[in-house]
């Protein structure tokens, strides 16, 4: 789970941090044989989760309401993404992780079609290359609550998308913001140092790319507690 902010600090005890909506997006690769995610390393300076390896993605931007898109979420995938949410955010969620994709590894998920614009330069970026973002190939595959006692909380949408939506896969320019960027087969990526949340998500994937029909599956939302984690399914 990738979250926003660099540093974490453990907030007074009055204090009630309200969760901040934030999206992450897992990109699965299957032409190598086995499936393969996408995975960055967090740096070993930052205060929080350093030098674990998360997916890209990070909170949402008031811009990803309000930049242009090439396709829509499925109407299922929107349907679930929605319960507890409306429709508007809903899609900002799915705008944030394909932004947050974007950022942090430098790959575009998208389709080509009439060049746009927008004021933002983190969306004037990706629309400079003539692709707009395309939500249909993404899959809403759980959900997360970081723990009280942070200043910053976030509330985090893990969204599944294959490669084949994405511009060149291989080729992983980061910002910087998540260090070793690579493909890990999903039979080595326990291997590798890894957040609580980033492996139940991974668990979730395995399950999708293994089940014939998605639509079946539950969805985790975990809230991460000072006791433990409270899990239950959407």
């Amino acid at each position: 789970m990738s979250q926003p902010s660099p540093d974490s600090e453990v907030a007074p005890p009055s204090a009630r941090v309200v969760p901040r909506d934030a999206a992450a997006l897992v990109l699965c690769r299957r032409d190598l044989g086995e499936p393969q995610i996408l995975l960055g390393r967090r740096a070993g300076a930052l205060r929080f989760m350093p030098n674990l390896y998360v997916f890209p993605g990070g909170r949402v931007d008031p811009a990803d309401a309000r930049a242009a898109h090439a396709t829509a979420l499925r109407p299922e995938v929107l349907a679930k993404l929605a319960l507890g949410a409306t429709p508007v955010r809903a899609h900002a969620l799915a705008m944030a992780a394909v932004r947050e994709m974007f950022e942090e590894a430098g790959v575009r998920v998208g389709q080509r079609g009439e060049r746009r614009r927008s004021k933002s330069p983190s969306w004037s970026r990706f629309l400079a290359s003539g692709l707009a973002p395309a939500l249909h190939g993404l899959d809403y595959v759980a959900r997360a609550i970081t723990p009280p006692g942070n200043p910053r909380r976030f509330d985090t949408r893990f969204f599944l998308a294959d490669a084949s939506h994405a511009d060149a896969p291989d080729a992983l320019n980061g910002s910087g913001e998540l260090l070793d960027l690579q493909w890990v087969a999903l039979s080595r990526v326990r291997a590798l140092p890894l957040p609580e949340a980033t492996l139940m998500v991974i668990a979730e994937v395995e399950k999708r790319v293994a089940a014939p029909d998605r639509s079946r599956l539950l969805i985790p939302f975990a809230r991460f507690t000072r006791g433990g984690v409270r899990l239950e399914h959407l």
